[in-house]
């Protein structure tokens, strides 16, 4: 039970009335016992109950459908029969006989309103106690008609009357305050209110709002709590407000920060990302660990330990800590890393250590006031959804006095948390698959914007022993990034452009925050797109160094590739958002590249996730050997593919959108983007729509950030954003709806 409200507390009992002849479906199911999302109506009603009130003092009223009614919600609560349907006014008498000696507030809520924000009823409950009030009921302003109570205030604003719709002028009606159906009163003053209640001479229902009334009048104080967001107004009567009610609840699921202010950890396409101090807490991660403890535990594999890492954000390093502070009080052995590090780094020492699991602190390119964490497998390879899944919903299950933690010192001394640094052992790993000889024969000059980050160490270790001039700019410790998010697109490689320009280097590389993405200046200090970084490696692996198999990407990622390698006699193949899905196709084909548009990438024998340092190297080798200049080689490249123009860009996605969008989509799929036919239509993440000739439109939420991705490939600029206009104007009618 809530101990957040308690000011001048009274005792407090909860009635849910849930005795009437409720609306029912067109097919005779009662509406409040419909399910809506993953609970039913009433349900939704007693779970607001329960955050101030234990189950013992929870009343619900039945009548119509009784048993049902028992049945769903289980033995835990006392439930009051009201035999006669005679309203709600009786409904409330009937609990208030069984509560005759009760000294406190009842908090009295309809069955059919389910949508109540929680703190909705903690700010009722709050004003009510904070006032001193005899009564305090919910009502909200609104600006669509509803056939709910008008609200009378007299010129200093207190409450005078309640007019009900059916009984309303045109004037009162236009009064948009309404009485929504929520309230606390006190025990005896409603009691007696009760006892002098008359039946209604319009249908012989002995109302509860003719109570409100009474003590309005009686001179009594009382006060309101006023809902802001008009969706909680919503009441269940009809097919049709259950559909409204099941969009307004899905909508609560995509609101940017629900799960930060509900202090809930959840995956998205890259792992847990959540605002520092908001959702990303050290309380959060030692629960996050406990969970991922909890699972080692139940699988016997304690003594493959887990490795941690941290990156260079606020928090961090303390967030590995605690991490490894929760697997030391759990007997599960911790190596942490000494020091910052690349994410690539922390995949490579969990794979070769088979650890149970390897963990990254790091929010990636997302903006600095953001942190998260990374999970790999055994094998570096991250957690697929459904492994997520279980994780956070344990996670969220647990509290402060669930986590087991041994203070790091005491951990260190015994040995059960050990201090090591693998930067060679990767760095060995990466040169192993790169030849050196040949970057050293070409002398050339490169340029590296790490962004702030943690890949300068690793990546100029490369470098130098390459025998590269190399050069670094934006490569101290700023965990703010400059200002901006570490993510490596054309307009954050502003400088990177400049310099290179200035000094006449061959190549310019960068890498986002954690270094396992990707960006190159070809040496004009042009940014050249991943999309073209992508081509050009596979066209490398393959026809210069001689390697073969297919190639995979995810489905927002240039199908320049999929020509590319129907020329080279290989497949290409799709799959979802997310490199643990680009992963999961590279093993199950033998493929021996694997990318995605946003810049990450991987090769058959390397490591099973983005490597951003890898890729720079590789870049640097494909120059060397073949001698020619970046601008060179795409022109080569383009003569075997022909040219595709790739044109992505991103929109708030507010959370109407993303109900609405994707149910349009599938309800009336479009046979047509303007003049141009859509030859198939792909829905296994977000919309895809095929058209001719490799051309294709892709409308995506992103699993990591509160905005739309709209993406299309076509056969020239202009058609590019011809679609690309398409789908916004598509998505601007459906939002204006």
């Amino acid at each position: 039970m809530s101990d957040e409200v308690n000011v001048n507390k009274m005792p407090l009992k909860a009635v849910i009335l849930a005795a009437g002849k409720d609306a029912t479906t067109a097919e005779g199911q009662s509406l409040v016992l419909k399910k809506l999302g993953d609970h039913t109506i009433v349900e939704y009603v007693v779970q607001n109950a329960l955050q101030v009130a234990a189950p013992d003092d929870i009343y619900v009223v039945v009548g119509y459908r009784q048993q049902e009614v028992r049945d769903q919600l289980g033995p835990k609560f006392h439930y009051v029969e009201q035999e006669k349907p005679r309203g709600t006014g009786d409904a409330v008498l009937q609990v208030s006989k069984s509560l005759a000696e009760f000294d406190g507030d009842l908090l009295i809520l309809y069955g059919d309103t389910p949508l109540f924000r929680p703190a909705s009823i903690l700010g009722l409950l709050n004003r009510h106690y904070l006032k001193q009030a005899h009564l305090t009921l919910l009502t909200a302003v609104i600006d669509r008609p509803l056939p709910y109570g008008r609200i009378i205030r007299n010129a200093g604003g207190q409450i005078i009357d309640i007019i009900e719709d059916t009984e309303a002028s045109p004037e009162v009606r236009a009064i948009r305050e309404v009485n929504v159906g929520a309230y606390v009163v006190n025990t005896k003053v409603i009691a007696t209110a009760l006892q002098k209640l008359s039946p209604s001479p319009v249908d012989g229902d002995y109302r509860f709002t003719d109570c409100v009334h009474q003590l309005i009048r009686s001179g009594l104080k009382v006060e309101n709590y006023q809902l802001y967001d008009q969706d909680e107004v919503q009441g269940i009567n009809s097919d049709a407000d259950f559909e409204r009610a099941e969009f307004i609840l899905q909508k609560r699921l995509y609101r940017p920060r629900r799960q930060e202010e509900q202090n809930l950890i959840a995956f998205g396409t890259g792992g847990w990302r959540a605002l520092i101090g908001e959702g990303f807490t050290l309380h959060n991660v030692r629960r996050l660990s406990q969970a991922l403890a909890n699972e080692i535990t139940r699988r016997s594999l304690e003594k493959r330990g887990v490795i941690i890492g941290y990156d260079r954000r606020f928090l961090s390093k303390q967030a590995g800590e605690a991490a490894a502070e929760v697997f030391a009080g759990n007997d599960i052995p911790a190596i942490l890393l000494t020091e910052d590090a690349p994410t690539p780094l922390i995949t490579y020492a969990t794979a070769i250590r088979d650890s149970a699991y390897g963990l990254a602190f790091t929010a990636s390119h997302n903006p600095p006031e953001w942190n998260g964490l990374k999970v790999f497998r055994g094998d570096g390879s991250l957690l697929l959804d459904d492994e997520t899944r279980q994780i956070e919903k344990e996670a969220n299950a647990l509290t402060q006095n669930d986590v087991i933690k041994l203070e790091l010192d005491l951990a260190l001394e015994a040995g059960i948390v050990e201090k090591r640094d693998f930067t060679n052992e990767y760095v060995d790993a990466v040169e192993a698959l790169i030849d050196l000889n040949k970057i050293r024969e070409a002398g050339l000059k490169v340029i590296v914007d790490p962004m702030y980050g943690v890949g300068q160490l690793t990546l100029g270790t490369v470098l130098t022993e390459a025998r590269c001039r190399v050069t670094f700019i934006h490569e101290r410790h700023n965990p703010l990034f400059g200002g901006r998010s570490p993510a490596p697109n054309a307009e954050a490689l502003r400088l990177l452009s400049s310099e290179m320009q200035e000094g006449n280097y061959d190549l310019g590389l960068a890498m986002d925050g954690d270094a396992d993405r990707v960006a190159i200046l070809d040496e004009r200090g042009e940014y050249v797109s991943i999309n073209d970084i992508l081509v050009l490696l596979y066209w490398y692996l393959h026809e210069i160094r001689g390697e073969r198999g297919g190639v995979v990407r995810n489905l927002s990622t240039s199908h320049l590739l999929d020509r590319l390698a129907k020329k080279l006699g290989e497949q290409c193949y799709e799959t979802p958002v997310g490199f643990k899905h680009i992963v999961t196709g590279m093993l199950d084909h033998n493929a021996l590249l694997g990318g995605e548009s946003s810049g990450g990438l991987t090769i058959r024998g390397h490591i099973l996730g983005k490597d951003g340092i890898f890729a720079c190297a590789l870049v640097v080798e494909m120059l060397a050997k073949t001698g020619q200049k970046v601008s060179e080689l795409l022109e080569r490249v383009y003569g075997l593919t022909g040219r595709l123009y790739f044109v992505e860009e991103s929109l708030p996605a507010t959370p109407e959108m993303r109900i609405a969008v994707p149910k349009r989509l599938k309800e009336a799929p479009s046979s047509h983007i303007g003049a141009y036919k859509v030859a198939s239509i792909s829905q296994i993440d977000g919309t895809k729509l095929f058209l001719e000739n490799d051309n294709w439109a892709l409308l995506r939420f992103s699993g990591t950030e509160p905005v739309l991705r709209l993406t299309v490939e076509a056969d020239t600029p202009e058609k590019a954003k011809e679609l690309l206009q398409w789908l916004r104007q598509f998505v601007t009618a459906e939002s204006g709806k």
